[in-house]
Order: C-alpha cells, then structure tokens, then sequence
C-alpha cells in the first residue's frame, strides 16, 4: 500500500499549521529580537519536542479522553488562558541582556517551552485536528510514531524561521523604547491569536 499521499498531506498541514502564525511563533520572533538566536535555541527545541510528545499522546489516547469529559477540555481552556496572559505580560517586559537592568531577563528554556505546549491552545488545535484528520490511516500503517515525526521534522523549520526574522529585526530596534514596543505588539498579537480558539 502507498502511504506517500497521505504523508505528503500531513506534511501539508503541518507545513500550513506550524509556519503561521501563533503563541510559539510570535514569542520566538519577540525571543529572537530580544536574546538572539542562539540563546533562544533551547526554546526552540522545547516547542517541537513537546507537540511531538502532545501529538503522541492525543494520537494514543487522550482525544478519546476529551471526548468523554469534556470538563476536562474546559479546565485546559481557562487555564491556558491564564498562563497566556502571564508569558504575554514576561513577553511584553522583556528587556535586552546587555542592559544592567536586564540581569534577570532571559528567554524561555527548553523545558518550559516543552510544558507550554500543555496549555497552547493553538497546539491542542493542531494536535486534535490532526488525529482527527489523518487517524483513520493509523491503523492503515501511517502510525503515531509516523504522525510524530512528520509533524516534528516540519515543524522545527518553520518555526526556526520565526526565530530567524526576529533576529533580523533585532538590528532595526536598538533604542530600547522601540524593543519593549517591539515586545508589547508581539504579546498583543499572541493573545489575539488564540482568541477564535478560545470560544465554544
């Protein structure tokens, strides 16, 4: 049986997913403006590493779950958003680490960008809508594993791009005034990005 379809397919919507925009790409542009792009690494590695373990787990198991306790989907909601709101406020203050008063600011690591994707609901979307869509191919031979590493191998470029931008706009934004509203858009734009994921 040929799987190359519907694998070109998932990399499709993977492609399409991953490289628009979103919380994880819109605070790796903010991290790569602010810390550049090899302090911001770890943050990177964090976001692929942890959908791969979410779109593991949603495609063993966990959709069912939700469907089932459907509270349980609504607990997620609120708070993912609460977190939102915190990482957006981190985002929106965050001050360039060349600056004295900066000692304390430092980009999101590799773990914590792992366990963001617990609660990103743009992440969630993209995890269930993929299951729901490729899911019946699973038992067909496209397996989880192969779901993972699709999505994982795309994903990882697209958002690296993200980083990259920000470092490129680093060099129009020395004042620090134009940084922290540099910073403060890119927090705005994050929150309203998930908003139509946030309804019903």
């Amino acid at each position: 049986m040929d799987f190359s379809a519907p694998l070109l397919a998932l990399a499709g919507y993977a492609f399409v997913t991953s490289i628009t925009p979103g919380p994880n790409n819109l605070m790796l542009l903010a991290s790569g403006t602010t810390f550049g792009v090899r302090r911001s690494l770890p943050h990177l590695a964090g976001i692929s590493a942890g959908f791969g373990v979410m779109l593991w787990a949603v495609g063993t198991g966990l959709a069912e779950t939700f469907a089932r306790h459907p509270q349980a989907h609504a607990v997620l909601r609120w708070v993912s958003v609460a977190y939102l709101l915190y990482l957006a406020w981190k985002t929106a203050t965050a001050a360039p680490p060349e600056g004295e008063t900066a000692s304390d600011s430092r980009p999101l690591g590799f773990m914590g960008a792992a366990v963001f994707q617990a609660v990103n609901p743009k992440a969630w979307a993209m995890a269930l809508t993929a299951v729901t869509a490729f899911g019946p191919g699973l038992d067909g031979g496209l397996s989880v594993a192969s779901l993972v590493a699709v999505f994982v191998l795309v994903n990882l470029p697209c958002c690296g791009a993200w980083l990259l931008l920000g470092k490129q706009m680093r060099r129009f934004l020395h004042q620090p005034r134009a940084l922290r509203l540099f910073n403060g858009a890119a927090a705005a734009l994050m929150l309203l990005s998930v908003l139509p994921l946030l309804k019903g």
